[in-house]
Formats: structure tokens, C-alpha cells, sequence
């Protein structure tokens, strides 16, 4: 492991280089470059998602810290490793302070790996528009989970209505075990559905991509019944036209699949550690169509797949903008008195 403190870009790259020799390691052998943004107070969890996810696809993990961006003066700390404690590939940790963590780019640029796919995981709040985030433009894949802001459903909209083929969520990941056993409850019988429920709680993400992912794939109108008993989806209801009514009900780390004239059965739903979650996200490295279509139907925008697929960068200040709004707050406060 090398530190960096009060280093520039320039060095980082050098010291990179030198320990890949020491260490024997070859950029050739990466499969992609994993960016992941995240806040000083999440790094450690961070580190260890992506630690588990470069486990199986070996690539090169550069994870980008902002601090203090209205710090008079910038800084660039970094901590290099190569077959360490952040996996067998090589990882590039920065922390960048002042007005260079507006222009992270400058860092990461040359630290990307050479004609391999780019990957920008925000383990956080990602910026409303990614356009406004160089490192999700330059991304050929960008990994959002709308479960960590204030409104998950409301991010799901803004997630929407900012989607280019390419983006992705991790609360669509968290619905795979459930679109698996739903799918599979079909493999022996062909019965149309013709109607479907999700119970869940008002505000988790994940039911609201399950209800957009039925609506998309059996042309439905599914309903939503929310609940307080239980931190997160519950059950899926689903009603043949035969009669029939099929049941995935979740108790702890089983469901519960039942059916009409069938015997109860107890299959596994396990809620797996977010690296897992990262690595599945990664095997994929082109646009994933069915969460596209799915995210449409829950917000109610179509056609989000048949978007173009380049992002352009818009460059915004946010400093420059917390003080605009600041600047306005007051303005209006002064105009009230009287």
C-alpha cells in the first residue's frame, strides 16, 4: 500500500504504475474501471461492496471523496492498492478537497483503464441530472440506489425522468429473487393473469419497480397495498383467468408460494449483501431494457429505452448554487418583514 498526502494527479498515476510493477500486476487482465462516489462516512462500506463485486470481475476501483468544497484551498490525499485489502485487482483511493472535488474528472481520468467498459456506482445521493457529474458521463454503465434518498419513490421519478440506456438502480437489483420465483411460477402452466397486487410499504422503491416491472411484462394494471408491519416488500398476488390465485409471501428469509389446489411450498428469498448486489449489476455492461421498461411503467414515462444512449456533460457549480439559493432565501425573508 502506498499514501499520498497533499499530492497531485500527476503522482498518483506514477505511484500507481510503480506499484503495479512491484506487485506484478497487469491492466491488461482488468475487465472494467469502477468508479464509486461516496461520502468520508460510508467509505468503509463502500470499500467493502466493491471489495466483494472486483472478487468477480477484476477491474480497477478508483473511489472518489469529496469534502469541504468551499475549502479555501484544494487538496488530493490518495492511498494506493494492488493485491490487498480492496481485492486482487488494484484500487485508487481519493479524497479530494476544496474546489478540485468539483472536478474529480481531472484525477480520474488517467486512471482509468485503457479500451476496457467504465462503471460509476454512487453509494449515496446521486446528483439529480448525471449530465451535471462528469463521472457518470464518461460511464458506459451508472448504478444509482434511490433506497438511500430522503423520498425513495420521488428519486425513482427523477431516476426516470434523467434515464439514458445505460443507467441502472440497485433497488431494481433487490427484485431479482422475487421477478425469479414470479417467473418460475409459470414454467409448468400458461394461464393469463389478469390481475396482480404488491403489498408493501408506502415508500420502498423496490414494490414500486415490481409493480412496474407486471405492468410492463403482462400488460396490467397492478395494485398497491401499503403497509407499516414490515420494513420492506411483503407479498405478490397474482389472479389467473382460470380462477386460480397465486401467493409469494415473505417470512424472513424464505417466501411462501402458494397456489390454488396446490400445497404450500417454502423457497429461498434471502436479502444478499450489497456487493452482491454490485457484482450482479456488473455482469451486465450493456443497457438493461427490462428495467428500463419497468422504471417507464412505474412513473408513467414510455419509451425511456428507445433514448439515445449519450449523455452530454452540463457543467453546474454547486457551491455557486447553494449560495444563489441562499442569496434568494434571505432576499425573500427580508421582503416579509414588516
Amino acid at each position: 500500500m502506498i499514501g499520498l498526502w497533499d499530492t497531485t494527479g500527476n503522482e498518483v498515476v506514477k505511484a500507481l504504475a510503480a506499484e503495479r510493477r512491484s506487485a506484478g500486476g497487469v491492466a491488461s487482465g482488468m475487465a472494467l474501471t469502477l468508479i464509486v462516489v461516496v461520502d468520508e462516512k460510508r467509505v468503509r462500506e463502500a470499500e467493502a461492496a466493491a471489495t466483494i463485486a472486483a472478487a468477480a470481475h477484476p477491474c480497477r476501483l478508483v473511489v472518489v471523496v469529496r469534502s469541504e468544497i468551499e475549502r479555501d484551498r484544494s487538496r488530493l490525499d490518495a492511498e494506493i492498492v494492488v493485491g490487498g485489502r480492496l481485492g486482487p485487482g488494484e484500487a485508487v483511493v481519493t479524497r479530494m478537497y476544496g474546489r478540485l472535488a468539483l472536478h474529480a474528472e481531472s484525477v480520474v481520468m488517467p486512471l482509468l483503464v485503457p479500451d476496457v467498459p467504465v462503471v460509476t456506482w454512487w453509494h449515496g445521493e446521486p446528483p439529480a441530472e448525471i449530465a451535471t457529474d462528469f463521472l457518470g458521463v464518461v460511464a458506459d454503465r451508472r448504478i444509482t440506489d434511490s433506497a438511500q434518498a430522503a423520498d425513495p419513490v420521488e428519486a425513482l421519478r427523477q431516476r426516470a425522468r434523467d434515464y439514458a440506456p445505460g443507467d441502472t438502480d440497485l433497488a431494481w437489483t433487490r427484485i431479482t429473487p422475487w421477478r425469479t420465483l414470479v417467473a418460475g411460477a409459470f414454467d409448468t402452466a400458461s394461464e393469463r393473469v389478469v390481475d396482480a397486487t404488491v403489498v408493501a410499504p408506502a415508500t420502498d422503491p423496490t414494490a414500486a419497480l415490481m409493480v412496474g416491472w407486471l405492468s410492463s411484462r403482462l400488460g396490467i394494471t397492478p395494485h398497491r397495498v401499503d403497509t407499516d408491519e414490515f420494513p420492506r416488500m411483503r407479498e405478490v398476488r397474482l389472479s389467473c383467468a382460470n380462477g386460480d390465485q397465486l401467493t409469494l409471501t415473505r417470512e424472513d428469509s424464505m417466501a411462501v408460494f402458494r397456489r390454488t389446489g396446490q400445497d404450500d411450498r417454502a423457497l429461498p428469498l434471502v436479502r444478499r449483501p450489497l456487493g452482491d448486489e454490485l457484482a450482479e449489476e456488473l455482469r451486465r455492461l450493456d443497457a438493461d431494457q427490462v428495467y428500463a421498461e419497468a422504471l417507464g411503467a412505474t412513473v408513467g414515462l414510455r419509451g425511456l429505452e428507445q433514448r439515445s444512449p449519450q449523455r452530454v456533460h452540463v457543467w453546474k457549480d454547486p457551491a455557486t448554487a447553494q449560495r444563489a439559493e441562499a442569496g434568494v432565501a434571505a432576499h425573500s425573508g427580508t421582503s416579509g418583514e414588516g
